[in-house]
């Protein structure tokens, strides 16, 4: 909603300086077509200038409902191709590194009331050695501070490496090598063709996964399954369980999604989208393990688009 009153203020201020001779808070549809004309010759990307049309659009529909003002129907309306709209949804690199934080903030271990007492032994063990006490000196507040690693694990690998839902949902330990920092899916789990996929792993995704798996260690519903994730439920993770999860990570994150769809396959454009502007694109197809180069182009495209812009006069 902050983008749009952004965008609301910017139409105003036209308004006032380019329309009218000062200050007025009554705008009407000639002033908004006017201004998408305005628009319409400025520099930036239709993705941008859509979302100009939208924030009027908003503006427009909340005066006719609380103030009876007559509906508005643009002149003209720009069109974003559907590839153009997904990229211009990515995280920013800011907004990758809120959405880490914010994974470091959600969730936490079982807690101790919820625990048999042989579950607390056993829970006791693993929290004494994370924390480097005698096993006996643990208490009750030692659960509270002990956050888990599971959803830091999960958003910190699918950040470096674009892991699709399918690829979360079938994701096993035996996946990791984290003494290499990487992820080797086998041929028989690849999602596109019968091949192997090696994709590289962050330091510090590499530790966050030791620790989920030394945290994993101590859930019985894992006991009977090599599955890297289960949600609380106990299934395997899909595309609605984790676009849920996204939407809450982005909230305690406050990360903007006004006029965005932001969804799981998101992360994997983002991904793309900052390895094209750092790389090759042969690293960006490695990475996200695309079998075509011609998959990645539109990654290129999208850095080669903003170049243009930087360099006009």
């Amino acid at each position: 909603m902050e983008v749009a009153i952004y965008r609301i203020d910017g139409f105003y201020r036209y308004v006032w300086s380019e329309l009218e001779n000062g200050y007025t808070l009554l705008v009407d549809a000639e002033h908004a077509d006017r201004y998408l004309q305005h628009v319409a010759l400025q520099d930036h990307e239709n993705s941008y200038k859509k979302g100009i049309e939208k924030a009027l659009k908003l503006l427009f529909k909340w005066k006719h409902h609380i103030k009876g003002a007559p509906e508005w129907e643009p002149e003209f309306s720009f069109t974003v191709s559907e590839e153009d709209s997904s990229l211009e949804d990515c995280l920013t690199r800011t907004e990758m590194a809120m959405l880490r934080e914010a994974a470091l903030e959600y969730g936490s271990i079982p807690s101790y009331t919820s625990l048999s007492p042989d579950e607390r032994d056993r829970w006791k063990e693993y929290l004494a050695q994370r924390f480097g006490v005698p096993k006996s000196e643990i208490g009750t507040d030692d659960w509270k501070r002990a956050d888990s690693w599971k959803y830091p694990s999960l958003i910190w690998t699918t950040l470096d490496t674009g892991l699709r839902p399918d690829e979360v949902e079938r994701a096993k330990t035996f996946w990791l090598d984290l003494e290499n920092g990487i992820l080797q899916i086998p041929n028989e789990e690849v999602s596109s063709e019968d091949d192997q996929w090696i994709v590289a792993l962050r330091p510090q995704t590499t530790r966050a996964l030791e620790n989920w798996l030394e945290e994993r260690a101590q859930y019985s519903k894992y006991d009977d399954t090599d599955l890297l994730w289960l949600t609380r439920k106990k299934n395997p993770y899909q595309s609605n369980s984790l676009n849920y999860l996204l939407r809450k990570l982005c909230d305690i994150g406050e990360i903007d999604d006004d006029g965005r769809q932001i969804t799981w396959l998101t992360l994997r454009d983002t991904v793309g989208k900052h390895m094209a502007e750092d790389g090759d694109l042969e690293h960006v197809r490695e990475q996200l393990r695309h079998t075509s180069s011609h998959t990645v182009r539109r990654y290129g495209s999208a850095v080669e688009k903003r170049k243009r812009i930087l360099e006009r006069p």
